[in-house]
């Protein structure tokens, strides 16, 4: 998480040419599926809210491994887990400068149609505006969508005991 983006440019444009995605939306969408931050948060919250002794209990009353984590471990995560995929989704929405670099400009995500928008000499400020508001339509959807979960989250994370 120390190491900047910018750094992983190069190697990771390498891995999409290799695989021939260069250039579609694979290239934007994988990369931005597992992160670090994810990898800690989940594992910060499950080893918080998901206590061992629990997992004996269900293992004692004769669950297996696998019933153990369906019926207690994916309902405790789902909380952090809706967080997580917020964040990595506005995350990837918002993102300009690796769709930049991968996309070419026929095919662009949202951020980099929006810098298309403007000209060398002249800029229409109503067309790139228009253009800014119709980006965060979906995330406000999300928001909305995700926000049971959200508040579920974030209670779950403020009341000990």
């Amino acid at each position: 998480m120390a190491v900047p983006t910018q750094l992983g440019v190069v190697p990771l444009f390498i891995v999409m040419a290799k695989l021939g995605w260069t250039g579609t939306l694979w290239a934007v969408i994988v990369p931005g599926i597992v992160t670090a931050f994810g990898v800690f948060w989940m594992t910060q919250y499950l080893r918080d809210a998901l206590p061992d002794e629990l997992i004996e209990a269900v293992r004692m009353d004769g669950a297996s491994m696998i019933q153990a984590v369906w019926y207690v471990g994916f309902p405790a995560a789902r909380p952090a887990a809706a967080m997580l995929a917020l964040f990595t989704f506005v995350a990837t929405w918002t993102n300009f400068f690796w769709p930049f670099i991968v996309l070419d400009p026929s095919n662009p995500t949202l951020p980099v149609a929006l810098q298309l928008l403007q000209a060398a000499h002249f800029v229409d400020y109503s067309v790139v505006l228009a253009g800014a508001v119709l980006a965060t339509i979906p995330l406000l959807l999300l928001f909305i969508a995700a926000g049971r979960q959200l508040v579920s989250g974030i209670m779950q994370g403020a009341v000990k005991g």
